[in-house]
């Protein structure tokens, strides 16, 4: 035998109050079916014991007699359901542990054609507002704090696997290889024409000339050094200066030009743009070029270091955001979670989606359907018999207690009867 050994799946158990409640019913029915059976028996061997039976000892003897057989008939019945009688393999008993297999695979096809099937389960999944139901229970007050440390938790995770050198290395080789297949040319065309024609990007443009307009302003002195420490000898200072002026007050001026909507600088600078723009998207050219400055990047060695080094750098100062209790990023995801459930709660757009998003997810689900139900046969399949059998006796074997009962009285019923009918033609001649 190998030392690795396969164990069968565990069979589903009862709760252990839930196993001490059934057992104690089924032992009480089973005492009660059995003493049953066992006063016909005693009823029987009593009538017997009358040497000259009158009408009614034979009536009742007629009824104990017939009690027995029905409550003998139906013992075998139900044991032969679980196992041989008396450890005898008669034929077509031990029915349950011997068609194991065999009632799997009926189950799961009952399951498969009468459960996964989108009318009866698609009206129950818009019926449970699941989207409504997952809003409240991310409202409580103790489950938005508990899906944020998750949320912190597997990001910590994530970026602690990252500084490992395997991981690293791999990230690092993946997404060099997907950016090489990347076409970035029209993907940069695409987002300049975006950025130059919303009606947000002359505001925004406005304000960082307006920014860099101010800011050569402040450091006018600076830039002045600057010019005149790159000046040639043979220059005299005053005129360095005048040329330093006259570059800073010209970059000055062109700014204040950009920043003026109808100025013709404004206008060929955005003409420039979207002609930018269209050759990117457009010219094999352009294409070209930027696939050769992308992959020239990519190879450089330099800028993986720095890539590396500003990835290092940005990932501990997330870990130490996150590891503080009180950061901003806690209450952040905390505040996320809580306008989500107040979304899905609240908002008909929100919810329409979600639970649009969850009935493709269940319809998915049919697809899987004969899988499913080829796994409840496998799982069946793989359960011991013996053990599968004394769990169904245990739950079925206390309402089954009641056929013996019902039998025995039955059987004492019909045999009267009988008795009677055969009785009472003889007395009336």
């Amino acid at each position: 035998m190998s030392p690795v050994e396969v164990q069968n799946p565990p069979v589903p158990r009862l709760s252990p109050a839930d196993e001490m409640q059934v057992r104690g019913a089924l032992r009480r029915n089973r005492l009660l079916a059995t003493g049953l059976l066992a006063v016909m028996i005693v009823i029987a061997a009593a009538t017997r014991i009358e040497p000259l039976p009158g009408w009614l000892v034979q009536l009742v003897r007629a009824g104990a007699d017939a009690g027995i057989i029905g409550g003998l008939a139906d013992w075998f019945a139900i044991t032969v359901l679980f196992r041989h009688p008396f450890g005898i393999p008669i034929p077509h008993t031990a029915i349950l542990p011997r068609n194991k297999d065999r009632i799997g695979r009926s189950l799961g096809s009952f399951v498969e054609r009468n459960f996964l099937v989108p009318e009866i389960i698609l009206p129950k999944f818009r019926q449970a507002d699941l989207t409504g139901k997952i809003g409240a229970w991310l409202a409580l007050p103790q489950t938005a704090p508990m899906v944020a440390d998750w949320i912190i938790t597997v990001l910590k995770r994530l970026l602690a696997a990252g500084h490992s050198a395997q991981v690293n290395e791999f990230i690092q080789h993946t997404t060099g290889q997907q950016l090489r297949t990347v076409d970035l040319a029209p993907l940069l065309g695409r987002a300049i024409e975006i950025l130059t024609t919303s009606k947000e990007s002359d505001a925004l443009f406005e304000k960082a000339v307006e920014i860099a307009e101010s800011w050569i302003a402040a450091n006018r002195t600076q830039l002045d050094e600057m010019v005149e420490q790159r000046r040639p000898w043979w220059i005299p200072r005053t005129i360095d200066r005048r040329i330093a002026a006259a570059i800073v007050d010209g970059t000055i001026e062109l700014l204040g030009r950009l920043r003026q909507r109808d100025s013709e600088v404004r206008l060929r600078f955005r003409a420039a743009l979207a002609s930018l723009a269209d050759d990117l998207m457009t010219s094999a050219e352009q294409r070209d070029k930027i696939k050769r400055l992308k992959n020239l990047l990519l190879d450089d060695t330099e800028v993986r270091a720095w890539i590396a080094s500003a990835w290092d750098g940005l990932s501990h100062r997330l870990m130490l955001e996150l590891s503080d209790p009180q950061s901003n990023a806690r209450a952040a995801f905390h505040s996320a979670v809580l306008a989500i459930a107040y979304s899905m709660q609240e908002d008909a757009f929100i919810r329409t989606r979600i639970d649009a998003v969850l009935e493709r997810f269940a319809t998915q689900l049919f697809q899987w359907r004969g899988e499913i139900g080829l796994l409840i046969a496998e799982v069946v399949h793989n359960w011991d018999a013996r053990t599968v059998s004394d769990r169904l006796e245990l739950v079925l074997g206390s309402d089954l207690q009641y056929i013996r009962i019902n039998g025995t009285i039955v059987g004492a019923l019909v045999g009267c009867a009988i008795h009677l009918l055969s009785v009472l033609p003889l007395r009336s001649f």
